[in-house]
């Protein structure tokens, strides 16, 4: 994943990055965006559990995070890279501003 893709994307990305008491798989701070790979440890009750509680708390930090299972990442690369770059894409992209309550617009 690294090697392959996140380093070449235009955005900074990190690896294996600290955030709260959490060690996130792959980061991208602009896009606010957590990728995890899953192995099979992750499937188990308390693999399951464990992620819960980790995700509840990133998401709490307004921060997204999508998983992958291993095997989705060794099967169809191709489709993984591609939900990674339109999510973060879609998260990247400026957000648009409501006009302010009260103010003139061109047409009023």
């Amino acid at each position: 994943m690294w090697f392959c893709f996140l380093r070449r994307r235009p955005e900074h990305w990190y690896r294996q990055k600290i955030i709260g008491e959490f060690i996130v798989d792959f980061y991208c701070p602009k896009a606010k965006l957590v990728i995890e790979l899953d192995g099979m440890q992750h499937y188990t009750p308390q693999g399951l559990a464990y992620d819960e509680e980790r995700s509840a708390y990133l998401e709490g930090l307004d921060l997204k995070v999508i998983r992958f299972h291993n095997e989705e990442v060794d099967e169809a690369f191709y489709l993984v890279r591609r939900k990674i770059t339109e999510i973060a894409d879609e998260r990247l992209e400026t957000p648009k501003l409501l006009p302010v309550e009260g103010a003139v617009t061109s047409g009023d």
